[in-house]
């Protein structure tokens, strides 16, 4: 099987309007038998997006046309490719409660999901992490420091692995090393060798995929798939599934790197 199991769509607030069907056939020619389009989830009830263009999120009133959008591909092109329905649900601290009924209300729809983590929590304001460079820089100033902010980042992801957010909680983590995203920005070496290794271990306990991401590679500030690696090469010597995840948000990112990232692995 031939799969990439991470791909967002023409419904993404901050992606293209590249048409499904284009994403589909792209797949179909380059071999692919399995893919999941894993739109990020609306924002789970109460939570206020932060991020200035408020586009983290899929809005509410278009979730149910994009699960019947995919119902109708998933039986055109059934005897081509395996669609697979899912979506993305941010991990936000503190919005447990809300992302589980969420989950109980849409799970039942899904073939597919991942569990992420976008936004931490720190003196009572949310920030996300992987909007720019620059508000990036500037949280770790109101943090205290880059390793702070690594810190709360895998102290925040490991929580997600443990929280208990119901029966139809996604069992894969995404991208586990999006903190990277731009170290070559603030250019501060973070040693966080041991924040993901216990990462990978609470994963190996707890029964979860890997998100083998391959989108960090084409981010000027990253330069490495999530997690980097040597991560996946122990990760896979774990035990822990790896699922290959392009993490396009348009069609011409669709498998990027697909050959470098997972036959090395």
């Amino acid at each position: 099987m031939k799969r990439d199991a991470h791909i967002h769509s023409p419904f993404c607030p901050h992606g293209t309007k590249d048409e499904f069907e284009l994403y589909i056939e792209k797949a179909i020619k380059n071999g692919f038998t399995d893919i999941s389009f894993t739109e990020h989830a609306p924002a789970p009830e109460g939570f206020i997006d932060t991020v200035p263009t408020r586009d983290s999120f899929l809005d509410v009133n278009s979730l149910e046309p994009y699960i019947n959008k995919l119902r109708q591909l998933k039986k055109q092109y059934a005897s081509d490719i395996s669609i697979n329905i899912g979506l993305e649900f941010d991990y936000i601290e503190g919005y447990e409660k809300a992302t589980a009924r969420m989950l109980n209300e849409i799970g039942p729809t899904l073939d597919d999901s991942i569990l992420s983590v976008h936004f931490l929590l720190f003196e009572n304001k949310y920030t996300c992490i992987d909007f720019s460079a620059e508000s990036f820089i500037e949280f770790s100033g109101q943090v205290g420091s880059i390793e702070n902010v690594y810190e709360l980042y895998y102290k925040t992801l490991q929580a997600s692995i443990l929280a208990d957010l119901g029966k139809y909680k996604p069992k894969r983590i995404g991208h586990p090393t999006l903190i990277h995203k731009f170290q070559h920005a603030h250019g501060f070496k973070v040693d966080d060798h041991d924040f993901i290794m216990s990462t990978l271990q609470l994963m190996k306990e707890h029964r979860y995929e890997m998100d083998l991401n391959s989108a960090g590679l084409a981010k000027e500030y990253c330069l490495e798939p999530y997690p980097p690696q040597r991560y996946v090469t122990t990760a896979k010597d774990m035990g822990i599934p790896l699922v290959f995840g392009s993490d396009a948000h348009r069609v011409q990112d669709l498998h990027q790197y697909y050959e470098k990232v997972y036959t090395d692995s």
